[in-house]
């Protein structure tokens, strides 16, 4: 299933080659797209190949699409949005080479009948709730096979960690501080551990990526915002 691309969204390309100061890639799966060098790395760059070269695999940003042409950047990817989609692009790869080993030959077509209204992660999802649903696709054997398989598999929970600085300088401050974090903290599974000198460390475990990334935001928006009406100092470690 091919994609629809939409701003903001991060994407995984190859390099395909670089004219002047602009780069051409082809995105995975989705058609070429460009970025220009202010758009490749912060700061003043003296070689434009220590960051990318022709085959090179670097994940970005889709900044603007216009008139069928896709802009990216490769400077606005955070590390964290990096890594949800490598991992997001590993497990689709082990969940192909689960289907090739016990499906063999027959593999590549069913992955195409899969793969034409959903991708592989939706439909294991699927999977996890109602396991016949392989059976469309494959024989009652080979299902239970790959169920086997991914039981044996199961991922250990994902972890975000976030650093941050909360500090007062008012005689009960650190009441202040302390009441700010548990307030933030109460509704979530957050865990907080102290680092020194007004440093804490944040810590969120879960299965799911999107889940956990979204909690430990709401707790360090929630931070924040009490942070201000007590006039504390506030700042997040990137």
């Amino acid at each position: 299933m091919e994609e629809q691309l939409e701003e903001g969204q991060i994407v995984l390309c190859t390099v395909e080659k670089i004219i002047g100061t602009t780069v051409f890639v082809k995105i995975q799966d989705n058609g070429e797209a460009t970025l220009i060098t202010s758009e490749i790395s912060p700061g003043r760059i003296r070689n434009l190949r220590d960051y990318v070269v022709p085959s090179k695999k670097i994940v970005c940003k889709i900044l603007r699409i216009k008139d069928n042409r896709i802009h990216l950047s490769l400077r606005r990817v955070k590390q964290n949005e990096k890594k949800e989609l490598l991992d997001k692009i590993k497990k689709e790869k082990n969940l192909k080479a689960i289907l090739k080993t016990v499906l063999k030959e027959d593999s590549e077509k069913i992955i195409e009948k899969i793969t034409k209204t959903q991708t592989l992660l939706d439909f294991f999802e699927q999977i996890k709730q109602k396991s016949k649903i392989l059976e469309k696709y494959t024989t009652k054997q080979q299902a239970q096979k790959i169920i086997k398989i991914l039981e044996s598999k199961k991922e250990k929970p994902k972890e975000i960690k976030q650093i941050i600085k909360l500090s007062s300088k008012a005689p009960d401050g650190i009441l202040k501080v302390k009441k700010i974090i548990n307030q933030a903290c109460k509704d979530s599974k957050c865990s907080v551990s102290y680092i020194a000198a007004g440093k804490y460390n944040l810590r969120i475990q879960g299965q799911e990526f999107k889940k956990i990334k979204s909690e430990i935001h709401k707790v360090t928006e929630s931070i924040e915002k009490q942070a201000k009406k007590e006039n504390c100092e506030f700042s997040m470690e990137k």
